[in-house]
């Protein structure tokens, strides 16, 4: 058990969103030259024969392609959010980056309009992770933020009340083939594509809901929750978020595994993991 213990967190003055955007200008045109240059996919015939030489990334390449772009990588996705100031205004953004991703938009990328901010999330759907073309498609999509005066960005440090995330159910059992299909079946859910064992992971078919995934148990566990949940945050929020949830009166359980998880309780012992991409290769 381990006692509760405060996380480092050094405090930041964080910049203006126009100081923000100005940086992340000058990073795009240094990677990838003039927007204007950038390839878009679908923009000719050979948009499907492209897909073939995507290349599948590891985590730690997918993370590094785009820290700089203000995106991050969260559980095989590219994930990243810009706050506009009305509905029209942010379906006029998802238009634009919709047209921008052209003909790979359906195969690579999803969008969460709100009046308050758009969340984009970008994964090679039919391999179920994330490759070279997503990582080209995420610059593309930041620039088209960039052009219309707002800023994509993970909301790590900015005063927003949280940075991007997924959320995970994690499930405890005995026998996960043998209640697999109760939870399929209750939830609505479907196979997550290249992964249809008895054992594997469940996700939402229209991607509202969490994924949900089993932990083999070696022996009975009456006394303990079965089911807790998975926050998956950037590798540079988990400390932020730790400290938030022991301040709110939660116990830090396990940092055996950090920094792919830390496991926390609140104060009845019911848990949850924060979790990131990291430590989680080799």
């Amino acid at each position: 058990m381990f006692s509760r213990r405060p996380l480092p967190c050094t405090p930041v003055t964080e910049p203006s969103d126009q100081v923000r955007r100005t940086i992340r200008r000058r990073m795009l045109k240094t990677k990838l030259g003039p927007v204007s240059e950038v390839r878009v996919g679908g923009a000719d015939s050979e948009g499907c024969k492209d897909a073939a030489m995507e290349q599948i990334l590891s985590r730690q390449e997918a993370s590094e392609a785009v820290q700089d772009c203000g995106w991050r990588f969260l559980l095989g996705t590219l994930r990243t959010s810009v706050r506009v100031r009305s509905l029209a205004q942010a379906v006029s953004l998802a238009a634009d980056t919709v047209a921008v991703c052209g003909d790979d938009a359906d195969r690579h990328l999803r969008v969460d309009v709100r009046p308050d901010r758009v969340v984009f999330t970008l994964q090679s759907l039919d391999r179920a992770a994330v490759t070279t073309r997503d990582v080209e498609l995420a610059r593309q999509i930041s620039a088209t933020a960039d052009r219309s005066g707002l800023l994509a960005e993970p909301e790590i440090g900015t005063g927003a009340l949280r940075s991007v995330q997924l959320l995970e159910i994690a499930i405890d059992a005995l026998n996960i083939a043998g209640i697999r299909p109760f939870w399929k079946a209750v939830l609505g859910y479907t196979d997550e594509a290249g992964a249809e064992g008895p054992e594997d992971p469940l996700i939402d078919p229209v991607g509202q809901g969490p994924a949900i995934w089993f932990q083999q148990m070696d022996r009975a566990r009456p006394q303990r929750n079965r089911i807790h949940f998975d926050v998956c945050v950037p590798h540079d929020e988990a400390p932020r978020r730790i400290e938030t949830a022991l301040t709110a009166g939660g116990r830090l359980v396990s940092a055996t595994r950090a920094p792919a998880f830390w496991v926390l309780a609140d104060l009845e012992g019911n848990e949850a993991c924060v979790t990131t991409w990291q430590g989680r290769d080799g």
